[in-house]
């Protein structure tokens, strides 16, 4: 699927969401399909600045894609992290920079996060972007 069908879904899915309770409870079931990350990537590295709860993202490359695996201590960051990889999860890091990611304005939240979530959203995709960005660099010098 490309980026643009997989925020489509995504779209779709919070349409057929009720109310903002119930959405945050789809959140919620997100958070539980991410795979837990192993105890060694939850150090100070892998933090994610400027969100209220701590966020580990760790990224990789194979085969030219990017591969993100990451945790919360929150339920409700968790489930935004796995709406994120599900869109940008194996991208070329160009992809990934270039992303345009208009599905978190279309399902409202942006809007419908506090003030701190909100950062910590905006601080997860600026990180989410500074991996491709340092990987993009890295493979176009080998």
């Amino acid at each position: 699927m490309t980026l643009d069908e997989i925020q489509e879904e995504i779209i779709a899915e919070f349409e057929d969401v009720g109310d903002w309770m119930e959405k945050y409870n789809y959140l919620i079931e997100l958070s539980k399909d991410l795979e837990p990350l192993d105890a060694k990537y939850k150090v100070p590295e892998n933090v994610i600045h400027g969100c209220q709860s701590r966020v580990w993202l760790v990224a990789d490359v194979v085969d030219g894609k990017l591969s993100f695996t990451a945790d919360s201590d929150a339920i409700i960051t968790k489930g935004i992290i796995a709406l994120l990889i599900r869109v940008l999860n194996k991208r070329s890091p160009e992809e990934v920079m270039n992303a345009d990611l208009y599905f978190i304005d279309q399902i409202g939240l942006r809007q419908n996060l506090s003030p701190t979530r909100s950062n910590g959203l905006l601080s997860m995709v600026k990180q989410m972007k500074m991996y491709a960005l340092a990987y993009h660099t890295k493979l176009s010098q080998a």
